[in-house]
């Protein structure tokens, strides 16, 4: 089991530097300018944590963050801000379109020339290489930039099944945590896609910067693995009060509210609304999707109050002893015969209470 839980943390981590290293390549390429290399050295932190990582905990995942998918955000976020802001990425060439297909039957062409005119099968695959290299060096940069965008978020889902499970996250907390990132993947892609195709926006550079700065704030969420993990509250925490038992009690869905609230659907509202009323952006979609952000803040505002509710009862209900009562065994008042039986009977025995106290009624 350990060797393959090396090879998983190793395998994963390998896939997130290959893609990076295609988002630099995209840069070098859009910019025409060999120094946008040395975006290669954001690499660096990923190869470090590789290295502790292996070492010192065998592979195995950390507790409640995963500094894998932080390191990787970190490498390729950089690629594609540079990216969305070149202006040849707003509009698709129809030149580059137009020589796509002869580039194709080039190489086509190339190809069966050399299976002719050559015997080694490592020649053929070697300009079959370059010939597909080629190629993709033709396809339109908004296609590539979208691209980008969805293997990326790709990236983040398979890499987080792939990497070894820490100490805090059981599997089936992980099948939940990677079905929350998928639908988490669908908006985050519609939003970037949605406002960043409209001519507006794509003339106004601090709209872009804004838009792809809460892009960013919400890829935070994915390294945490707070919202699906579950703690055991003590016995002891029901008498410290209400914050400290509904911290304690429902940790994981104010995790998931906070998200929801604050990383994701609030941003993504309020970048919407904006759009619409400001800068007088219309379109189906647009106005399609601040409706469904809407309404997810709104039942996670309505979660929160259940939530509140939930554990004010609990602490209502929650036995308690009255104020000034002995917990000493109590000794009889005064005793006495009975009349009809003969023994000795004390006042408390024959005492009947009339009606509830109201101390009873209220529980305390």
């Amino acid at each position: 089991m350990a060797p393959m839980v090396l090879f998983n943390a190793l395998a994963t981590r390998l896939l997130f530097g290959l893609h990076s290293l295609v988002g630099f390549w995209r840069v070098t390429e859009v910019k025409r300018d060999p120094r946008f290399w040395m975006l290669a050295l954001l690499l660096f932190p990923l190869l470090l944590e590789t290295a502790l990582t292996l070492k010192r905990r065998r592979g195995r995942g950390y507790p409640g963050f995963s500094p894998a998918i932080f390191l990787y955000l970190i490498s390729i976020v950089p690629s594609l801000w540079l990216l969305e802001m070149h202006h040849e990425t707003q509009y698709c060439s129809n030149q580059a379109e137009g020589t796509s297909p002869n580039a194709s039957s080039k190489a086509d062409f190339n190809q069966t020339q050399l299976m002719k005119n050559h015997n080694t099968v490592a020649e053929a695959l070697l300009e079959t290489a370059k010939g597909f290299v080629n190629d993709l060096s033709t396809v339109c940069e908004k296609v590539w930039t979208l691209g980008l965008h969805q293997t990326f978020l790709l990236m983040l889902i398979i890499g987080r099944w792939l990497l070894p499970i820490g100490g805090g996250i059981t599997r089936d907390q992980l099948s939940q945590l990677l079905l929350m990132f998928v639908g988490t993947a669908a908006d985050i892609l519609e939003f970037t896609s949605e406002t960043l195709e409209e001519h507006n926006v794509r003339n106004n550079p601090a709209l872009v910067y804004a838009i792809l700065t809460i892009w960013t704030w919400s890829m935070l969420q994915f390294p945490l693995d707070l919202a699906v993990q579950h703690f055991v509250c003590p016995a002891s925490v029901t008498h410290k009060g209400f914050t400290s038992l509904f911290l304690c009690q429902y940790s994981a869905d104010l995790w998931n509210i906070g998200i929801s609230l604050f990383i994701q659907d609030g941003p993504f509202l309020v970048v919407r609304l904006i759009l619409m009323t400001y800068f007088k952006v219309f379109n189906q979609m647009l106005v399609f999707f601040a409706g469904k952000n809407f309404l997810v803040v709104a039942l996670q505002l309505y979660r929160l109050i259940v939530l509140v509710l939930d554990v004010r009862a609990s602490l209502r209900e929650k036995p308690c002893s009255p104020k000034g009562e002995d917990n000493s065994p109590r000794q009889p008042k005064e005793s006495g015969h009975s009349p009809r039986t003969g023994k000795r009977e004390t006042a408390e025995e024959t005492a009947i209470p009339l009606e509830d106290s109201p101390g009873a009624a209220e529980g305390c």
